[in-house]
C-alpha cells in the first residue's frame, strides 16, 4: 500500500517540474488543494533533481502529453477501449517517472510525506480543539465530526481512483459529496451552536488592505 501511494505522489510531483498543464491533469487541479501542490514543489527542491533529471521529466511529461492528446482524438474506439488505453498510459507514465529518482531520493520522498501528513493531523486535532471550545461541543458530537470527516475522505479518495468514472462524473460526484457531508455536519449541531458559527462568520476580521490617507491640507 506504502508503495503504491507513493507512486502516486512521485507521478503528481514529477509532473509539477514543468510549470505548463498537460490536458488530462485539468480534474486534478479541481480535486487537489494548493497546499498540496505547494507541498509537492518544496519536496522537489529538497530533492536536489540534477539538470538531468530535470530533463528527463520534462521529456517524459512531453511524451506523456503527446500521447493523451493523440489519444483523445481517436474517435473511431468504444469507450471501454479508450479508458483501457489511458490507463495503460497513465501506468506507463508512472513507471517511467519512477525511474527518474534514486533510490535514496525515493526513500527521502517517503520521509517528506510522512511528515507532511503528521503536521496536517496536527493541525487538524488543533482545529477540532479550537471549535469544541468556541461551540462548547459535547465529546460526543466531536466524535461524530470526526467519524463524518473520515468518512467522507474515505468517499472522495474512492471516487478519484475510480477508472471507470470521465473527469465529468468525478466532478459531480464529488460536489454531491460535498453536499450531503456538509448537510450531516449542519446535522451534528443543535441550533444555538449554528447561530454561534454564523455569528463569529460574521465577526471573523477579514484582510483588508487600509488605503493610506492623503494628506488634503
Amino acid at each position: 500500500m506504502k508503495k503504491i501511494f507513493l507512486s502516486a505522489v512521485i507521478v503528481s510531483m514529477a509532473l509539477a517540474v514543468n510549470a505548463q498543464t498537460i490536458p488530462d491533469r485539468k480534474m486534478d487541479k479541481t480535486f487537489h488543494h494548493q497546499d498540496m501542490r505547494k507541498g509537492h514543489r518544496m519536496d522537489l527542491q529538497k530533492l536536489n533533481l540534477t539538470d538531468a533529471q530535470k530533463a528527463q521529466f520534462k521529456a517524459q511529461r512531453e511524451d506523456f502529453k503527446n500521447k493523451m492528446a493523440a489519444l483523445k482524438k481517436e474517435d473511431n474506439i468504444t469507450v471501454k477501449e479508450w479508458r483501457t488505453k489511458m490507463q495503460a498510459l497513465r501506468q506507463e507514465n508512472k513507471t517511467k517517472t519512477e525511474s527518474i529518482f534514486t533510490p535514496e531520493q525515493k526513500d527521502q520522498l517517503k520521509k517528506m510525506q510522512a511528515e507532511r501528513q503528521q503536521k496536517r493531523k496536527e493541525m487538524m486535532q488543533k482545529k477540532g480543539e479550537k471549535m469544541k471550545k468556541a461551540l462548547n461541543l459535547t465529546d460526543a458530537q466531536s466524535k461524530q465530526l470526526k467519524d463524518q470527516r473520515e468518512a467522507t475522505q474515505k468517499q472522495m479518495k474512492a471516487i478519484k481512483e475510480n477508472d471507470q468514472m470521465t473527469p465529468a462524473q468525478k466532478k459531480e460526484a464529488i460536489q454531491q459529496l460535498m453536499k450531503s457531508s456538509h448537510e450531516k455536519r449542519k446535522s451534528i449541531f443543535t441550533e444555538e451552536q449554528k447561530q454561534k458559527m454564523k455569528d463569529m462568520r460574521q465577526h471573523k476580521p477579514q484582510d483588508k488592505k487600509v488605503k493610506p490617507q492623503t494628506d488634503k491640507s
